[in-house]
């Protein structure tokens, strides 16, 4: 049975970086989405100061929605955990799995720079720069760490093609998690665990899910932009997540 993937980019990237992806996924007979967020790729023009993160969540509200879509498997890398979190809390009864990939998950309430203390620190920057909201995409840093993990000069030169400043209030947005319901989604955790910088420690994962299940953490021996350097080992495991079903009270649908 064909299955929803709604692949959501992090932040100061494009719904362009999915594209090695997203051919390995549709000749397995699935259907792909990979919509830009507000302010970046073709809405690189709406980008401006009051773009946050709840504009984000609404983003990808309103394409399921619009789309009247149903069991989606929802992908959140880096970033866009805080996205994908927030929309299933919101539409709940629409997705069926969960995956933060390489991402930040937070708890209700929380900001990236709660889940990730070292964003502070590009917060501070904006807001004492010239614009006073634009945030720019970290540098590129010596192999493994590289520019978002890919050290491929190649394909360094290709991300830079799609990367845009972020907006200072995207990191600083409280995420809102307070709908029970959202416990019953299945969630999974893929982690890419080569060339981290310093400080980019992640939150160990829980052993049991929300939903009583126990977790599921699997690890890609490759760089943060997985969907870059890692394609077919990514689209592997987007594979598996689909095929492992989906959550109890979806059964009958």
């Amino acid at each position: 049975m064909p299955t929803t993937y709604l692949l959501v980019h992090g932040a100061w990237h494009s719904g362009q970086c999915w594209e090695r992806v997203v051919p390995l996924l549709a000749a397995a007979g699935h259907r792909v989405l990979t919509p830009s967020l507000t302010g970046y790729g073709d809405k690189a023009h709406l980008l401006g100061p009051d773009v946050g993160l709840d504009t984000h969540v609404d983003d990808i509200v309103g394409l399921i929605t619009a789309e009247d879509l149903t069991d989606v498997v929802l992908v959140g890398h880096s970033y866009a955990g805080l996205v994908v979190s927030a929309v299933a809390h919101r539409i709940p009864d629409r997705i069926g799995r969960l995956v933060h990939l390489d991402a930040m998950v937070p708890r209700d309430g929380e900001s990236a720079a709660d889940v990730m203390p070292v964003t502070q620190s590009l917060i501070d920057l904006a807001l004492r720069s010239e614009s006073g909201w634009r945030v720019p995409p970290l540098p590129e840093m010596p192999p493994p760490a590289g520019l978002f993990g890919v050290t491929d000069p190649a394909d360094v030169a290709w991300l830079r093609t799609m990367l845009s400043d972020q907006p200072v209030r995207c990191l600083q947005q409280q995420v809102r998690l307070d709908n029970p319901a959202a416990d019953a989604i299945p969630r999974t955790h893929i982690h890419c665990v080569t060339g981290k910088p310093e400080g980019f420690a992640r939150r160990p994962v829980p052993a049991v899910q929300p939903n009583g299940d126990p977790a599921q953490v699997w690890e890609l021996a490759t760089g943060h932009d997985c969907m870059i350097t890692e394609p077919a080992g990514l689209a592997g495991l987007l594979l598996d997540v689909g095929r492992s079903g989906l959550r109890p009270d979806q059964a009958g649908r």
